[in-house]
């Protein structure tokens, strides 16, 4: 009986075994065969094993989609999985995107880099001080018509922009050194790429231009021209240029635009332009622009302070490099004081009572906060120097402030 079962099957017969993943072939092999083939060792069953395993797996791996009994495979479920979780993942983005919120903070991050990309202490004291200027060219309650307003807003603006291309093209040309003096700044950080830096200031030189020549007032076209002439001297590196590289023609540059261009022009811009009068040269006028020559030399003088590591590593021979932080500190400290010393005298000979009392307290009390303040600094830190010079800006200010009520 075993002799015809065994002659029956000469070889393992197979069936297939359904699953939901596909087809497999498995051998199965007649208990009495196996009785009957004592030469097939385990070894040989093992390697059976693994090629059926590996069998499987290439099938199932051709047949994706595809089941016994038409049921969805593993890989079908997560195609479908991916593919829904892919349209919530970007209907969400999406969402996020026009969150008024997260808008809101975009607008508010790209004001901020711009703002400190202007360098608003320089754009507060050219408003400021035009404004003061045009003032001085008031000499009646009626001239403070729309006409007036319309004449300073007309200034200002220009200057402005005229302002943001100087300051922007310093900071093209600065980028390195300001990765060490003022790595705030949106070029030196990497907020605003070199293209973006040279598209504002491109911008902003060809709309100043263009209102002042809309406007037609020539002293306000001169000193625009002026500004532009001696601002992109002071920073371009070209030959004969970059003349902040020296501490003398840097100040030049400084002095000329802050006590001349902006005391001379924008106060002729109101007196022939606007009000149509001959030019004069008043007491007032002759103040603002001596006192101010001061002031920008100072300014001219102390803004190296801080920015005296970077200097020295880019070889630029301000005064700070030259004589030493603490020495520069003083020798601008006491210009402010002899200002004030005459801005005193000047109020004493004035022969309006309420303008030789205000002209007289206003400059003490600020020559008195000058000297206070200079005895606290810790030139240790370059912390307190930076504060103190801001500190220097708003006495600038607060000049300008003065200016108009000196008769």
């Amino acid at each position: 009986m075993d002799s015809m079962l065994l002659g029956s099957f000469p070889k393992p017969f197979s069936f297939t075994i359904g699953g939901n993943f596909g087809r497999r072939k498995t051998s199965v092999v007649n208990h009495y065969a196996s009785s009957y083939a004592p030469t097939v060792s385990w070894h040989k069953r093992k390697i059976q094993k693994e090629h059926n395993f590996l069998r499987f797996q290439q099938l199932s791996l051709n047949n994706p989609y595809k089941g016994i009994k038409g049921g969805s495979t593993c890989q079908g479920c997560n195609r479908k999985y991916v593919v829904k979780a892919a349209s919530e993942q970007s209907f969400e983005s999406e969402s996020r995107g026009l969150d008024p919120k997260n808008i809101w903070d975009s607008v508010k991050n790209s004001l901020d880099v711009f703002y400190r990309f202007s360098r608003p202490h320089t754009v507060i004291g050219t408003a400021l001080s035009i404004i003061s200027v045009s003032l001085l060219a008031v000499e009646k309650a009626s001239d403070l018509s729309p006409l007036f307003f319309t004449g300073v807003m007309e200034a200002v603006v220009a200057a402005l922009f005229m302002n943001i291309y100087i300051v922007g093209l310093n900071q093209l040309y600065d980028v390195e050194i300001d990765k060490v003096n003022k790595p705030y700044l949106p070029l030196a950080s990497g907020e605003y790429s070199f293209h973006t830096g040279v598209l504002i200031v491109a911008s902003f030189s060809i709309m100043s231009f263009w209102l002042g020549w809309v406007v037609g007032s020539w002293p306000l076209f001169w000193a625009l021209f002026i500004s532009f002439v001696l601002g992109t001297a002071y920073s371009i590196d070209v030959p004969l240029l970059r003349w902040k590289r020296f501490a003398v023609l840097a100040a030049m540059c400084i002095l000329a635009i802050r006590a001349v261009v902006v005391q001379l022009a924008f106060f002729l811009h109101m007196q022939t332009y606007v009000y149509k009068r001959p030019a004069v040269f008043s007491r007032p006028l002759i103040f603002a622009t001596a006192f101010m020559s001061f002031f920008s030399v100072v300014i001219a003088l102390f803004k190296d302070i801080p920015d005296i590591e970077g200097d020295k590593i880019f070889d630029i021979q301000s005064f700070s490099v030259r004589l030493g932080q603490k020495k520069v500190f003083w020798i601008c400290v006491s210009l402010l004081e002899m200002a004030y010393g005459v801005a005193l005298l000047m109020g004493a000979a004035s022969p309006c009572l309420w303008s030789k009392i205000v002209t007289c307290v206003g400059h003490a009390v600020l020559a008195s906060v000058l000297w206070y303040r200079a005895k606290s600094v810790d030139f240790s830190r370059k912390a307190s120097i930076t504060e103190f010079y801001m500190f220097i800006w708003k006495l600038f200010y607060a000049e300008y402030l003065l200016i108009p009520l000196i008769r």
